[in-house]
């Protein structure tokens, strides 16, 4: 719907007799305002640009940096925005959590679990994203054995969707003596955080609760007291399939801090696969947690014999590996996945 027919709604007398609804509408008129207004600076930005041309023309002064700066800041702007439009889906806009697990191989899988922990981090900087460590568990020589990263800000969920699935990491491993060439695995799932607009029924199934010490970071206190808290959701979803959802928190100092954000997080869990039913994807949600081993990646990271990054569902493939392993080039994967669900929805039938 266009902003005239959202403020044709909101003109309705009845309007706020469904207050959801009426917020729901308010908020879709902000975004398109803001999605206007983004368009009249890039377009004022671009104006600029020519008129520094211009004067460099006519004054034959040397004002190519200032030009190629502007034009830089400009190409940026537009690649957010042409990201930002293929974002259509109701929970695109929503902010992400990213659950990262190793695969097999031990401190191997966990320090590749690690690097993929900090690639999304310094993604998420890069983008001036917040970011909150809900979990974090420690491997014993170095990495992770798993972690838990909630990434707040616009489109958040939609950007980093593309990232669920198999990691592959080729590389001459630090922890090998000889110095020999290994191949790691780790998993990646996103979902959608979910705030007050979605209702989530807990109580439609049982909730186990498990509490540990925490370890890691956080003083003695949270290393002496169980603070830790992990939930565990067994019940059965809206196709008739009894699943078993977990999740864990260790991150605040309080047990009660760390389970109000774990029940947080398995509503989310819960919501995505309802979403996923509705949808009728032929994946449900564990399912489309694949076997972390050969033949299941959805990408690979090579850092020898040579150097490069290959998303096997779009084919794209960039030679920097270190700078998408940095969260510097890591959108242009982000954005050929979505392009290429956009060409699969334009192209499926009605």
């Amino acid at each position: 719907m266009t902003v005239e027919e959202l403020n044709q709604e909101r003109m309705d007398p009845d309007f706020w007799d469904d207050p959801d609804r009426a917020q729901d509408i308010e908020k879709r008129i902000a975004r398109e305002k803001e999605w206007i207004e983004a368009w009249e600076d890039v377009k004022e930005q671009a104006e600029d640009i020519e008129t520094l041309q211009l004067l460099a023309e006519e004054e034959d002064a040397d004002m190519g940096d200032e030009i190629a700066a502007e034009a830089r800041a400009l190409e940026k702007k537009l690649d957010r925005l042409e990201l930002e439009s293929l974002l259509d889906d109701p929970d695109d806009e929503r902010d992400a959590i990213i659950n990262i697990n190793p695969g097999a191989g031990g401190t191997e899988g966990q320090d590749w679990a690690d690097m993929l922990l900090r690639m999304y981090m310094r993604w998420a900087e890069e983008n001036e994203f917040e970011t909150e460590l809900l979990h974090h568990q420690p491997g014993e020589e170095a990495g992770i054995k798993s972690a838990t990263l909630n990434v707040q800000g616009e489109y958040a969920y939609g950007r980093l969707k593309s990232e669920t699935g198999v990691h592959r990491l080729v590389r001459i491993s630090p922890f090998d003596a000889d110095s020999r060439r290994h191949t790691s695995f780790a998993s990646v799932f996103v979902y959608p955080e979910v705030d007050d607009s979605i209702s989530v029924d807990l109580d439609e199934g049982e909730i186990e609760l498990q509490t540990f010490r925490s370890g890691g970071k956080g003083g003695q206190h949270v290393n002496r007291v169980e603070t830790g808290v992990r939930l565990i959701w067994t019940g059965t979803l809206s196709d008739g399939e009894e699943t078993t959802v977990r999740a864990a928190c260790t991150q605040e100092r309080s047990q009660h801090q760390n389970r109000r954000r774990a029940r947080k997080m398995l509503q989310s869990r819960i919501y995505q696969a309802e979403r996923e039913i509705q949808q009728r994807e032929k994946e449900k949600i564990e399912s489309q947690k694949k076997s972390i081993e050969w033949g299941s990646q959805i990408r690979s990271y090579v850092l020898h014999p040579y150097t490069m990054v290959n998303d096997h569902r779009t084919e794209t493939k960039i030679t920097n590996a270190e700078a998408v392993l940095d969260g510097e080039k890591l959108d242009p994967l982000i954005k050929a996945y979505l392009l290429t669900g956009k060409k699969d929805r334009d192209t499926s039938p009605v």
